[in-house]
């Protein structure tokens, strides 16, 4: 090969390579055109709000937590939780109880925990079927190493307030009204009348836990 050859044909590769490189770096200037316009309108974002759920956004302070609970070791742990997180506010951050709003959920399993003492006297024994003793008033009611020594009106009393799965108790007044030969509308009915102070039924326990973080809720989730 001669010399002017050899050099047409290193001029010839040059510029493929240079071609090349132009192609990619146009193509990623488009792909970071892109992915930067998807951050832009992800920042832009902004959820769509609902009635069911404007509660959440009542609740004062500077700081929201939902603490999340789907079992009954959860629940118990749950309310614990919830104690722990406004009392090492207290003592490590020299807050009060009035810089959160702290909302506890019971759904799933942990569902009866939001039913008063009357529901508890009346199903204690399908709510908690593995008791040795089935309970007659609701366990969260009672000071207990499950709950760290704290009850509901303990932390209700703090400003905690609480969110009732309806979809788990639909569920748990078909199988109560199974057991104890009742119409389903009769126990739904008289379940949803006797909920635990200072909460409210939520339509599901599992669409509360993301409405609470769209409302700026950081979410705990509470297991045994």
């Amino acid at each position: 090969m001669d010399k002017d050859t050899e050099t047409t044909d290193n001029t010839t590769n040059r510029r493929t390579l240079l071609t090349s490189l132009g192609v990619a770096a146009v193509a990623g200037i488009a792909a970071s055109s892109s992915s930067q316009a998807a951050q832009s309108k992800n920042k832009n974002f902004e959820p769509a709000h609902h009635a069911q759920d404007s509660w959440m956004n009542e609740l004062t302070g500077s700081h929201r937590v939902f603490i999340d609970s789907a079992t009954m070791p959860g629940g118990a742990n749950a309310v614990r939780y919830a104690n722990n997180i406004l009392f090492t506010h207290e003592e490590d951050y020299d807050g009060s109880n009035e810089d959160y709003g702290l909302i506890v959920c019971f759904r799933h399993m942990s569902t009866p925990y939001g039913f008063n003492d009357a529901m508890w006297a009346k199903y204690g024994k399908y709510f908690s079927p593995r008791a040795e003793t089935a309970p007659t008033t609701n366990p969260m009611n009672t000071k207990s190493p499950a709950n760290g020594m704290n009850t509901l009106a303990g932390i209700a009393a703090k400003g905690v307030r609480f969110a009732i799965c309806n979809k788990a108790t639909q569920a748990f007044s078909q199988r109560l009204a199974s057991v104890t030969n009742q119409t389903f509308e009769d126990v739904y009915a008289e379940l949803r009348a006797n909920p635990i102070p200072d909460s409210r039924f939520v339509p599901a326990g599992v669409i509360a836990v993301t409405r609470a973080q769209e409302y700026g809720y950081s979410l705990l989730y509470s297991e045994s």
